[in-house]
């Protein structure tokens, strides 16, 4: 079993930056790949940016490509979402996802409002 705790939403003006995060505990080890999604009301969650656990491979929406970066801090456990020019199309609940051989688990969410 994976837990997943995410923090860091808020409300942002337009060409702001946050920065959400990420805390994993239990079976860490057996984590493959953590990944940033969302979801916007009435559309599917969808991938926002994605890291593999060794190697650090990322990948990322070409929505989000040269303002989002995901980054990790394995001794802290924890991955990273740095969130910079954001939009309001960037509105969504944003969920953490961890990727074991077997399963996958999901966090509670954060609100991200992008809003003047």
């Amino acid at each position: 079993q994976v837990q997943l705790v995410e923090s860091g939403g808020g409300l942002v003006q337009p060409g702001g930056s946050l920065r959400l995060s990420c805390v994993a505990s239990g079976n860490i080890f057996s984590i493959n790949a953590m990944g940033w999604y969302r979801q916007a009301p009435g559309k599917q969650r969808e991938l926002v940016a994605a890291v593999i656990t060794r190697g650090g491979r990322t990948t990322y929406a070409d929505s989000v490509k040269g303002r989002f970066t995901i980054s990790r801090d394995n001794a802290k456990n924890t991955v990273y979402l740095q969130m910079n020019s954001l939009k309001p199309e960037d509105t969504a609940v944003y969920y953490c996802k961890a990727t074991t051989s077997g399963s996958y688990y999901w966090g509670q969410g954060t609100q991200v409002t992008v809003s003047s």
